[in-house]
C-alpha cells in the first residue's frame, strides 16, 4: 500500500474514532506511521500502525487528570497523551522516541504543537536510551532465540536458554544490588534428569546479598526458561509464516537507531541507508534450511553490542533529559490548550 493509499484509508470510517473519541478529535496534535513502514521495512503484508499524540482537554489539563492513551486494536492504533509520551520519551523509550524520527511525509497530521514537539526533540536525548534500547535489544534476541529454537536438539534449545539468561543478565546490573561477576556460573552439563540429556547447572558463591534481589533475579531466570517451555499462539504463527526474519530485522534496527541517538544526537526512524541490509536479514539471508539464525548473525549482534558498550562511554549526550527545559516545554503547551492559542 503506498502513502497515498494509507492516507485515504485514515479517513475512512474505520479511523472515525480520531475524530469521534472523546479525548482525540480537536485535542490531536501528531499523526504518524508506525511500524515496519516507518522504518522502511515493509512488504506487502505488512499491517499499517498508527501512532500519535494529543493534548489533554481543558478542563482535564486544571482538574489535573490524564487519559494516558487510546489504543484501537482493530487498526493498530496508539495515541498518547502528551503527558505520558513526555514521560516515556525522557525515559528513551524505543516505541515511542521513534515517533519524532519519521520521514516528514510519514506525519499524516500535525498542528502547531505537534510541530513545535518535533523541534524540540533533541530535549528528550540522553544516555538513558543506552538501557532502554539495549534493554528492548536483549528482549527481542531472547523473543527471536525462543521461537528458533523450536526446531531444535534440546542440547542446542538448553544452549539458547543459556544465551537468553545471559543477555538478560546484562540488567541485572541496573535492576539490582552488583554482586561479583564470579559469584554466579552458569553452565550446561549432562543431565540428572533421565528425561533430559542436558540441563543448565548454577554454582553460587555469594554472601551477605538481599534475598529479596536474589528471589527476583532467579524469577527473571525462571521465567526465561519458563518461555522457553510453551509454545504460545504467537510463537506458533512466527515459526508457521517464516517470522523470524522480521524478528532478526527488527533487531539489527534497535541497534542502528540507538547508534544515530549516542552518535550524533539524532532520531532517524525510517532507515534509508540500510535498507537494503534490513531487508536482507528481513527476507532469510540470515536464516539456514532449518530456518534457525546462523552464525554470522549472532556475529554481527555480538558486534553491534561491543559497540554499544563503546559509546556508553564516550557519547556526549547527558545522563538525563534537562527537566527543567521539559517542564517549561509542557508549561507552555498546556498554557496555548487553557487559553485557546492551539492552531493547525
Amino acid at each position: 500500500m503506498n502513502l497515498d493509499d494509507i492516507k485515504t484509508k485514515i479517513q475512512s470510517k474505520e479511523y472515525s474514532f480520531l475524530k469521534d473519541n472523546e479525548f482525540l478529535g480537536r485535542n490531536v496534535a501528531l499523526i504518524g506511521l508506525g511500524g515496519s513502514y516507518a522504518y522502511g521495512t515493509n512488504n506487502d503484508e505488512s499491517d499499517i500502525d498508527i501512532r500519535g499524540v494529543a493534548t489533554n482537554t481543558r478542563r482535564n489539563i486544571l482538574i489535573g487528570k490524564d487519559f494516558e492513551q487510546v489504543v484501537e486494536t482493530n487498526t493498530d492504533t496508539t495515541i498518547y497523551s502528551l503527558d505520558k509520551m513526555i514521560k516515556l520519551l525522557c525515559s528513551c523509550n524505543p516505541n515511542v522516541i521513534e515517533i519524532l524520527g519519521l520521514k516528514p511525509e510519514h506525519y499524516l497530521y500535525t498542528n502547531c504543537i505537534g510541530r513545535e514537539l518535533l523541534n524540540n526533540k533533541r530535549l528528550f536525548l540522553s544516555k538513558r536510551a543506552i538501557n532502554s534500547f539495549g534493554g528492548y535489544a536483549n528482549a527481542q534476541l531472547r523473543r527471536l532465540e525462543n521461537k528458533s529454537a523450536r526446531k531444535t536438539s534440546q542440547q542446542q534449545q538448553e544452549q539458547y536458554i543459556l544465551r537468553s539468561i545471559e543477555c538478560a543478565a546484562v540488567d541485572y546490573k541496573r535492576k539490582y544490588l552488583q554482586m561479583p561477576d564470579d559469584a554466579i556460573k552458569l553452565y550446561i552439563d549432562k543431565s540428572l534428569n533421565p528425561e533430559l540429556d542436558v540441563e543448565l547447572f548454577m554454582d553460587a558463591n555469594i554472601s551477605h546479598y538481599p534475598l529479596r534481589d536474589y528471589r527476583n533475579m532467579l524469577g527473571d531466570m525462571e521465567n526465561i526458561i519458563r518461555s522457553f517451555n510453551k509454545f504460545g499462539t504467537r510463537n506458533k504463527k512466527a515459526v508457521e509464516h517464516n517470522k523470524l526474519g522480521k524478528h532478526m530485522c527488527h533487531l539489527i534496527r534497535l541497534y542502528l537507531m540507538v547508534f544515530d541517538i549516542l552518535e550524533k544526537g539524532e532520531i532517524n526512524t525510517y532507515r534509508e541507508k540500510e535498507h537494503d541490509f534490513l531487508m536482507a536479514i528481513r527476507n532469510g539471508k540470515y536464516l539456514n534450511g532449518n530456518e534457525q539464525p546462523i552464525k554470522e548473525f549472532y556475529e554481527i549482534v555480538d558486534e553491534y553490542e561491543n559497540r554499544l558498550k563503546q559509546l556508553q562511554r564516550t557519547t556526549d549526550l547527558p545522563e538525563n533529559a534537562d527537566m527543567s527545559k521539559v517542564l517549561k516545554f509542557v508549561e507552555r503547551v498546556n498554557e496555548m490548550v487553557v487559553y485557546g492559542e492551539v492552531m493547525v
